[in-house]
């Protein structure tokens, strides 16, 4: 079983929700990344995303721009990031996704990322800004490694292209839970919940909910209506606060846990978790 399976299997198991968190690699340097992320990991979380900086990040909000102008101009590098994946690979288990744009990918060739990531440790690649029309460009190459590409839905995802975007997904899917750009917001929209149970009636793979969730009460929330929730800005503000960067980590390390005792605290006895419907079913 892949580490993304066996994440979620885990988490079944116990009853619960994955804790699904985004870093920006390389903000503010890629040393203080990999300490991160074993940090993040070891705090409760499932599953982490790594945000791979680029200049025209059209779908993050101030909070990831910034943080990607910082790492780029610290010098991050897609093949820097991969180094540093390999070495946090020494360290932890913890199932790691390439959160990225296409243009970063295509300048790094598709077929040398494939097997670079595949080598370095990755176990997934989301690429914002590549709709189902175009997957052929990037999946053929990422499937030869056994490399899931994720797949977003979003809030204005008519019902019938749901259907064609979950069917052959794999590793999982996101679903953005607003519309607009990434960043912390003080309320989810009302209907969120239907929206999550829609997608999840048709996913083959788990389903997990994320931009605007921003603290423990709104994870748990939103984790009721899927199998998984991302938090990302939230995190990153952390990782650019006060303080230096061991405190910094800190307190990244600290709001994860926050964030895992949420959602632990919310999670249904084993026992009851197993008669409610599974990644692909819905309630009834």
């Amino acid at each position: 079983m892949d580490r993304i399976a066996h994440a979620f299997a885990d988490c079944r198991a116990a009853g619960r929700k994955a804790l699904v968190a985004f870093v920006t690699a390389g903000d503010p340097d890629l040393a203080a990344t990999e300490r991160l992320v074993t940090a993040v990991a070891g705090a409760g979380a499932d599953i982490i995303e790594l945000g791979v900086p680029f200049s025209d990040p059209m779908a993050d909000g101030p909070t990831i721009q910034e943080s990607s102008q910082r790492a780029l101009a610290a010098g991050t590098t897609l093949a820097g990031i991969l180094e540093m994946v390999a070495r946090v690979r020494r360290e932890t288990a913890v199932p790691l996704v390439l959160f990225s744009y296409y243009n970063v990918v295509f300048q790094y060739g598709v077929e040398r990322l494939a097997a670079a990531a595949a080598k370095a440790g990755i176990d997934g690649v989301l690429l914002v800004d590549v709709p189902l029309e175009e997957l052929g460009e990037v999946e053929p190459a990422l499937d030869r490694f056994a490399l899931p590409v994720i797949r977003l839905v979003a809030p204005t995802t008519p019902p019938e292209r749901i259907a064609q975007i979950t069917a052959a997904a794999s590793g999982f899917v996101y679903c953005i839970t607003v519309t607009g750009v990434t960043g912390a917001r003080a309320e989810l929209p009302a209907d969120l919940g239907l929206q999550l149970e829609r997608v999840r009636a048709v996913s083959p793979v788990p389903v997990v909910a994320g931009f605007g969730i921003a603290s423990p009460e709104m994870a748990t929330a939103v984790a009721a209506h899927a199998d998984g929730v991302v938090v990302g800005s939230a995190l990153v503000k952390r990782m650019a606060g006060a303080g230096n960067v061991d405190e910094r980590i800190a307190a990244c390390r600290q709001f994860v846990a926050e964030l895992a005792a949420a959602l632990r605290r919310a999670a249904l006895p084993p026992a009851q978790e197993s008669r409610r419907p599974g990644p692909g079913r819905a309630e009834t």
